[in-house]
């Protein structure tokens, strides 16, 4: 046994020594505020190779105990060359995010705490700071009263008990009793969402053993929005067929090109065969809190639930999805299990969270998303989504304005969708250019974009969303865009 081990078998606390832990604190801490001053000197995309991280990892456990000192300088010697910079501000893949100064001060806090916030009694502030702060944010979205909200992990699983809870919402299939296996008497249940929608609909339909054949999806227009004749044809045709229309998902800020969903009509035909409507606002719900984009929900108070991602445009590090409903009482009789171990004294006057969900063991997430609206305010909010915004319409200036290049996609949001299309050059030859282009650009480490595919072809997309992104940051991305592009 080392010296170091016997120290710490012979120590008066279990945890580690008070001034070691001081020291290790002090230099996470000067670490943190250097990283966020200056991420820019790491490379965006990591640039290892696979298996090359763990090849540096010993594959047993250390028996002894080890310093915090050399723990820490192989978190930055090992760890930090395989790691993936969502936090600089050229990360343009997927949708950026920002872990914010009172975002991680949160997360220091709840990890030091280590709430468990699944019953009002094991932890008071947590429960009742998650309704308080995610009904600031129904607020800021111009949502109106009468929607209950709670936080969950991510919009992926948020969908999910969103359709568990559409499928509670019709007590004539008793299935939270009798199930769905061996059962003739019930229909196929139905899930509609746009051909474009998340593929998280899809898993979702899956994990409650709909059956994946039973997620239909509906085509989209020339803008990739659903297209309600098409949906309220599909789902007349179901009826007639014998299934029952269970629930759609409409989208506002699809994954591929932040196309939205008309929620309005879509309502409108759900009304009409009973079916439960979940909006996936994810990503381009907080465009609602600047004032002239209030309309980005229009339509979304009809719904029945709905999700925004503060994780993922409201500066709130991962994760923190909130879910809205304006039917909780459906959502906890789909999930509501109290067992006498955790049964409490004031279970009847207070909202108990694990009611609302699957999952028993609950992070403190209210405490980040309270910490971030605070230190930026509604309006300074507003203001860098704004700004985001007018990025997004410069750079789409600049593709559509250079010779070659074209926008595969109406700009929506912080979002571009674009490629190099030179005259007389096949689409096929055009799509292997992309992918060279993205290639080229993703491996300088100055920025990281993403791609879809929008009508069978290869498309770059920019999404701007990280707190820290500058015009010189977007400008810089599109210089590496026509290097690459001249280089063939």
């Amino acid at each position: 046994m080392t010296g170091l081990g016997r120290y710490y078998r012979a120590m008066d606390t279990p945890d580690i020594p008070a001034r070691d832990r001081r020291a290790a604190l002090d230099r996470v801490a000067t670490w943190i505020d250097r990283y966020l001053d200056d991420s820019e000197r790491f490379p965006v995309l990591s640039p290892v190779k696979p298996g090359q991280i763990a090849a540096q990892i010993p594959d047993r456990p250390p028996e002894a105990p080890e310093p915090l000192p050399r723990i820490l300088d192989d978190f930055e010697r090992l760890l930090l060359p395989g790691i993936t910079h969502w936090n600089h501000p050229g990360f343009f893949a997927y949708f950026a995010t920002t872990g914010s100064t009172p975002g991680v001060l949160a997360e220091s806090l709840m990890a030091a705490l280590n709430v468990n916030a699944m019953l009002w009694k094991t932890s008071p502030a947590a429960t009742e700071l998650e309704q308080r702060a995610v009904d600031w944010l129904r607020q800021m979205l111009g949502l109106g009263a009468g929607w209950f909200g709670v936080i969950n992990d991510t919009a992926s699983v948020t969908t999910m008990l969103a359709l568990a809870a559409a499928r509670e919402a019709r007590p004539e299939l008793d299935i939270r009793r009798r199930g769905m296996a061996g059962r003739a008497d019930l229909p196929s249940l139905r899930v509609y969402c746009s051909e474009h929608a998340h593929s998280s609909v899809d898993k979702a339909v899956i994990t409650l053993g709909l059956g994946h054949e039973n997620c239909v999806h509906v085509p989209g227009d020339d803008a990739f929005r659903m297209r309600p004749d098409r949906l309220d044809a599909m789902m007349a045709a179901d009826v007639e067929a014998g299934r029952l229309p269970l629930a759609i998902v409409a989208t506002v800020g699809t994954t591929s090109t932040g196309s939205v969903d008309p929620v309005p009509a879509i309502v409108d035909v759900a009304a009409r065969f009973g079916a439960w409507v979940h909006v996936d606002a994810s990503y381009a719900g907080p465009a609602a809190i600047v004032p002239e984009c209030r309309e980005t929900l229009a339509g979304v108070d009809r719904a029945d639930s709905l999700v925004v991602n503060p994780h993922k445009w409201l500066f709130t590090p991962q994760d923190c999805s909130a879910m809205f409903t304006r039917r909780p009482e459906v959502l906890k009789r789909a999930f509501s299990l109290v067992p006498e171990y955790l049964v409490t004294g004031e279970q009847d006057a207070v909202v108990n969270l694990m009611d609302y969900g699957v999952q028993l063991g609950r992070r403190f997430r209210a405490l980040k998303l309270w910490m971030v609206i605070r230190a930026f305010g509604v309006s300074g909010i507003a203001d860098r989504l704004r700004n985001h915004m007018e990025l997004a319409r410069r750079f789409a200036s600049w593709v559509e304005t250079e010779p070659g290049w074209v926008l595969a996609a109406p700009r929506m949001f912080s979002l571009v969708c674009f490629r190099h299309a030179p005259p007389g050059l096949s689409d096929d030859a055009a799509d292997a250019l992309n992918q060279r282009i993205l290639d080229r650009v993703n491996d300088s480490g100055r920025a990281y974009l993403s791609h879809t595919k929008l009508r069978g072809r290869f498309v770059l997309r920019l999404a701007i969303g990280n707190l820290r992104t500058e015009e010189r940051h977007v400008a810089e991305a599109w210089q590496l865009l026509r290097e690459a592009a001249q280089a063939g």
